[in-house]
Parts: C-alpha cells; sequence; structure tokens
C-alpha cells in the first residue's frame, strides 16, 4: 500500500519522507480556482491552437490513427514559453516553497506540459524522466499536479516507491497498447508500482529516477487532466538540450552547458523532451 506523505508545514519531515520514498504527495497545494483558471487556459489552447506551439493538424504526439482520443488530444509541450499566466503557475509559491524543502536549496523550472488524458486514452509506461533530462549533477523533480480527480479506472499515476536510489535503467519497449509512448522501465525484484489515488489540486512531487508510469483511460465520460513542471537545481552544470532556458523562482531564465553524450544508455541516445 502506498504510504502516505505527512501533511504538515515541517520541510524537514517532509523532506525526510521524499528522501525515504521517492515521492511527496502535497494535498490540495493548488486552490480550486487555480485549477479552474488552468483548465480554462488549455481548453482555450486546444480550441483556439497556439501558432508555432500547438497546432492541432501539426502536433500528434506521433499518434498516427485519427480515431485513436490523443490525435485529438495531444498533450501541450512548454506552454509556459506562451502563456504568462502558465508560467505564473509554473513558479507557484507553494510548489516552490516544497521544492526548496525537497532539493535543500534555490529549484529552477525546466520543463511544463498538459496532459488531457480523454476517455480511452493509452497510457504512459512506467519509466523514470531522469533519462530524458540527463542532470548532471543529482537529479530532477517533478510536480505533477492534478487537475481531475484521478482514480484507477480514468488513469491514475503509479509510482514504484523507494526507487529512487535505482540508477537509470535502459528502457526496454513498451506494449503500444496500452502506452502511447515506446520506452518502459520494469519494476525490479521486490519492489511494486502503486497507484496514487488524487483529488483535482493535489501535487505529486517525484525524484527523476523513481520509477512511474500510468495505464489507460478506461472511463467513458472522465478526463484526466494533469498539469506538470519539472525542476532541477539551480546548481546544476548539464542538462539535455530541449530544457533551456531554465526559469528561477523569480522569473529569471538563465541556461547551463548542453549534456553532449547520451547518458548510461549509450552515444546513440542524445536526450529528448519528455
Amino acid at each position: 500500500m502506498l504510504a502516505e506523505s505527512p501533511q504538515t508545514l515541517d520541510g524537514g519531515v517532509q523532506a525526510e519522507f521524499f528522501r525515504r520514498e521517492g515521492y511527496f504527495l502535497a494535498r490540495g497545494l493548488f486552490s480550486s480556482a487555480e485549477v479552474a483558471e488552468i483548465r480554462a487556459i488549455f481548453d482555450r489552447v486546444h480550441a483556439e491552437g497556439v501558432p508555432g506551439h500547438y497546432e492541432l493538424e501539426k502536433v500528434h504526439d506521433g499518434v498516427a490513427n485519427p480515431g485513436d482520443p490523443l490525435y485529438q488530444y495531444p498533450r501541450v509541450m512548454q506552454p509556459h514559453r506562451f502563456n504568462g499566466r502558465i508560467r505564473d503557475f509554473v513558479i507557484h509559491p507553494g510548489v516552490i516553497a516544497t521544492l526548496r524543502a525537497l532539493f535543500g536549496g534555490e529549484p529552477a523550472a525546466a520543463q511544463s506540459m498538459f496532459y488531457f488524458k480523454p476517455p480511452g486514452a493509452r497510457g504512459q509506461a512506467l519509466h523514470q524522466d531522469q533519462f530524458y533530462l540527463m542532470v548532471e549533477p543529482g537529479t530532477c523533480i517533478a510536480a505533477w499536479t492534478a487537475i481531475d480527480d484521478c482514480d484507477l479506472d480514468n488513469g491514475a499515476m503509479m509510482v514504484v516507491p523507494r526507487t529512487n536510489e535505482t540508477a537509470v535503467i535502459c528502457p526496454q519497449t513498451a506494449d503500444s497498447s496500452v502506452s502511447y509512448t515506446s520506452h518502459f522501465v520494469p519494476v525490479p525484484e521486490g519492489r511494486k508500482a502503486e497507484m496514487v489515488r488524487m483529488k483535482a489540486g493535489d501535487t505529486l512531487f517525484f525524484n527523476g529516477n523513481l520509477i512511474h508510469g500510468s495505464g489507460p483511460n478506461r472511463s467513458k465520460e472522465r478526463f484526466r487532466r494533469s498539469f506538470i513542471a519539472h525542476y532541477v537545481p539551480a546548481t546544476t552544470r548539464k542538462l539535455s538540450q530541449f530544457y533551456m532556458p531554465l526559469v528561477t523562482p523569480d522569473g529569471t531564465e538563465f541556461a547551463t552547458a548542453i549534456q553532449a553524450g547520451g547518458g548510461p544508455c549509450g552515444e546513440g541516445w542524445a536526450g529528448a523532451q519528455h
């Protein structure tokens, strides 16, 4: 059973839980008004498009079948680069305060995403974010905010507790019938993937090496929308090229050195947006 994160203002308790389990679930970090605003912004993005950033006739996340729900509702990549209000949410005070406790220092935002995950959509096979970001030194932390209530039926997040100390595992090929991405990291022996049941406004923080993913949305009418951002220590020296410029909590942009190699999985892997 998934261990419940401590709901306390004591950052030291939060950080200790995070170091041990690899995740921290902050209940109600985003208000209902903030959740509604985020949902409305991305409803407009989907309906109207954003030239050069989100155009449905061009962006399908690699999904070729027009009958696939993700063909009609592809994820939105790096919206903080074209929407000032989303940029504000990326550096949300509650998120930044939690990250400071978990990192033990200043964070910098590297990526933002929005997933619609409509009814019938496939999930994303188990994986590790550090495989893509290639942070050096250390690793990243994701802040995954539920914009709809999430459970097994509509494809809630799954985490494998205590795999945060696991090195990056070179992925196998995922089952394309249940995952729209091709990478899959198997659960290590003795570990188990656990579902994270969340309410809209809850934020799940997890270590970049933690194995996580989600199953299909098997519901008939419910979306499972989520707003996600990835953060790195402000002291990061190298990072995959797709994640720059970085953004500090005060909104300042800066860049770090680009990872030149392919990481532990070989020189053929040059990194890609996650």
